[in-house]
């Protein structure tokens, strides 16, 4: 799948504390740990290196169990970025190692998607990160706040990263067929340079970033160039809330 001279990593941060859904990488589905099914995804995709970052020991322990590479971090990061960036230490990664960035609660992933993103940032050297997207096709999704919406420029570099409907629709000239072809939804998937990663901490913190609760606004607010595109396929289900947990098991029991 991947590329002879394109290489990358999988980096798999997994948090126990969450406000709606507390122990969720270790919650169950299909008889494994969600944070299993994440780390199989990844090592389907060709990284030459898969490892997972928790400040958990009941995590740290499961992980070991199912034979990951897994790294204890600090719990006193207030970003998955700076907890990233002391995993890329721990491995003692180079600064330009591309590292595809797979949140512990993304179980249903496609590896196309983790390889798609980090040739992106390889073939975009004017990028400090790269992201991916998919098209809104309703009004629901729109003035929802849980889905991010981003505001791209022709050539594909972000704009803006906003949990309010952006564009906004002054003369609501924006037709509902029209949608998908102006309002984007964000995809919590990154890939990084790592010597980006190592510098993110001293950048200086941006308002939009606190006010938004977006860390990528950090990024744009000190002038790095985030590249956007389109997901080549599905994302599947992110696990937020017991519904979505519900959700990927029923998809599980039918494979």
């Amino acid at each position: 799948m991947q590329e002879k001279f394109f290489k990358f990593k999988v980096a798999i941060p997994a948090r126990y504390s969450s406000t709606r859904l507390p122990g969720k990488p270790l919650l169950q589905i299909a008889g494994k740990p969600m944070v299993q099914h994440v780390y199989e995804r990844a090592c389907e995709c060709g990284a030459e290196e898969v490892v997972i970052a928790t400040d958990d020991k009941r995590i740290y322990a499961a992980c070991n169990e199912f034979g990951a590479k897994v790294y204890m971090t600090s719990a006193a990061h207030t970003s998955g970025t700076d907890r990233l960036a002391e995993l890329a230490e721990l491995c003692g990664w180079k600064d330009n190692d591309i590292v595809v960035n797979l949140q512990g609660d993304e179980p249903d992933m496609p590896a196309e998607l983790l390889v798609q993103v980090a040739r992106n940032l390889h073939d975009n050297p004017l990028a400090s990160i790269a992201t991916l997207y998919v098209d809104i096709g309703n009004r629901d999704e729109i003035s929802d706040p849980n889905v991010v919406k981003l505001v791209k420029d022709n050539n594909n570099f972000a704009i803006y990263f906003s949990r309010a409907a952006i564009p906004y629709d002054r003369d609501k000239k924006i037709t509902d067929s029209k949608i998908k072809d102006n309002y984007f939804r964000h995809l919590g998937i990154y890939a990084y340079r790592v010597g980006f990663l190592l510098n993110y901490s001293s950048l200086e913190a941006s308002y939009m970033e606190a006010v938004e609760s977006l860390e990528q606004l950090r990024a744009l607010s000190n002038g790095c160039k985030i590249h956007v595109d389109r997901a080549g396929c599905s994302p599947g289900i992110g696990v937020d809330t017991m519904e979505d947990l519900e959700r990927v098991r029923v998809n599980y029991e039918t494979i």
